[in-house]
């Protein structure tokens, strides 16, 4: 599965670039022009990392920044053209995870991109997942509950995957189908509301009040990280 990217920036014709330079090295990017059309797209579907220019009208990149860090734990790399070192420390302590100057080689980018992303690649790429009291074993396709095992089928297990790799973010029904490695002819947006409801039921989930999957209407499916979310 290609990685990716959100990349918020005004400057749409750099922002092309910079996607195009990233598709030819296996890495998909959405672009938004500014931080509230940013912050929007990572409520509706997972990202791997975003690029995320300081200088932008409206709402500049340390307070996008301070906003991702309160709902989201995926890696951040602050790009400008400022030379000012006070925004490069000020961008590191809200929680930055790299900082590239503008103008910066495309290669540098990929690079640090790659970088940030290993050190991240433990809790993205887990064989062992748990969120709350849910336990996975991905390799072993084995999911417990409480420390019961519960009976899975192949598609509820690829799906609770996907969730709880994001568990706390909200993924769209077309996304969650990508995330779990289903996005053929074979299963629609429509018949995933079934199977997440079935899954719901063998996690013990009440179906009228859930508390570990719940459905965000018109977007799609979160998985809470703690059950009294």
């Amino acid at each position: 599965m290609a990685l990716r990217v959100l990349h918020i920036d005004d400057d749409q014709r750099f922002a092309e670039l910079v996607a195009n330079y990233l598709a030819q090295n296996g890495v998909t990017v959405e672009y938004a022009p500014d931080g509230g059309r940013g912050l929007a797209a990572l409520d509706a579907q997972p990202f791997d990392a975003v690029l995320l220019d300081v200088m932008m009208p409206g709402l500049d990149g340390l307070e996008v920044l301070r906003r991702i860090r309160n709902k989201h734990s995926l890696p951040v790399i602050m790009l400008t053209a400022r030379g000012d070192e006070t925004d490069r420390v000020v961008g590191l302590e809200i929680g930055a995870d790299d900082y590239l100057g503008k103008p910066f080689s495309p290669r540098e980018l990929l690079a640090r991109l790659r970088a940030v992303l290993r050190r991240a690649a433990p809790d993205a790429v887990a064989q062992q997942l748990a969120v709350a009291n849910i336990r996975v074993d991905v390799a072993g396709r084995e999911a417990r509950v409480e420390g019961q095992r519960v009976d899975l089928t192949g598609l509820e297990f690829d799906l609770l995957v996907a969730l709880m790799r994001r568990a706390g973010r909200v993924i769209s029904r077309e996304a969650l189908l990508t995330e779990a490695g289903r996005d053929d002819a074979t299963v629609g947006e429509r018949t995933i509301d079934v199977h997440v409801s079935h899954l719901r039921q063998k996690l013990g989930d009440d179906p009228k009040n859930p508390r570990r999957i719940k459905t965000i209407r018109g977007v799609g499916y979160v998985l809470v990280r703690d059950d009294g979310a």
